[in-house]
């Protein structure tokens, strides 16, 4: 998971205290500061690093536009205004998102979401290098319910899929629920000890007690070995 470092620019203080609470409630979100006067802002973006604006159009003094048009370098930028009139403008300053007042929650996230995405996107090195972090991180971050969960790879006994969830099974009987895909999860995860040996099981070859024909016992669990699976798992054990 990566954090996006934000500020809010509002001068109505009952909208950006509105803006805080959603900022809050969002894992990835890093709140840096917020501003009633938007002239406070351009210094403050000279000295910091900020990835992402929540800007209010119609101020005193400066608008969101006008800011906009003042900056040298332009971060991420959602545009939050209670009119729909800017829209053509906002867009020609490519901005990444509009969103009309009263917002909502469930349309505040979309907005976020859409520029983790890209930003993580940005972030990501390559796949060489991808495969050396994954080696190195001894955890990872998954999405579960209305939060975001860490998980110890050494704690994984087992992952199963049901339906249109994942169930992570780890040591001292916990379990974590998430919607994320089995592609996303072994993405996540160190080669080198996690293999898919079934269309609905995921295991680490550290926990493996035994093999009994093509069940793989982990403790007292039998996990079967899917016929699509087997070759490249009796591959994996024997190196």
């Amino acid at each position: 998971m990566i954090t996006i470092n934000c500020i809010a620019i509002d001068d109505e203080p009952p909208a950006l205290r509105q803006m805080v609470e959603y900022i809050s409630k969002v894992p990835y979100l890093n709140l840096l500061a917020t501003f009633t006067n938007p002239i406070d802002v351009i210094s403050f973006l000279r000295e910091n690093q900020v990835e992402l604006i929540f800007l209010d159009i119609q101020m005193e003094h400066l608008s969101g536009i006008e800011l906009l048009k003042l900056l040298k370098e332009q971060p991420k930028v959602v545009l939050t205004t209670a009119f729909d009139s800017y829209a053509l403008q906002a867009f020609d300053l490519d901005v990444d998102d509009y969103l009309l007042k009263p917002i909502s929650f469930t349309r505040f996230v979309k907005a976020t979401e859409k520029i983790y995405n890209e930003l993580l996107l940005k972030k990501q090195p390559n796949p060489l290098e991808m495969d050396s972090i994954r080696d190195e991180k001894d955890f990872f971050f998954v999405k579960s319910e209305f939060r975001i969960e860490k998980i110890d790879f050494s704690d994984i006994l087992y992952i199963e899929g049901m339906k249109e969830y994942l169930i992570i099974f780890l040591e001292g009987s916990k379990k974590v629920y998430t919607l994320q895909s089995f592609n996303d999860i072994l993405s996540n995860m160190p080669k080198s000890n996690f293999i898919r040996v079934h269309k609905s099981y995921i295991v680490p070859l550290k926990k493996i007690s035994s093999i009994r024909k093509n069940k793989i016992m982990i403790g007292e669990k039998a996990i079967p070995v899917g016929s699509t699976f087997r070759e490249s798992f009796f591959n994996a054990i024997q190196k």
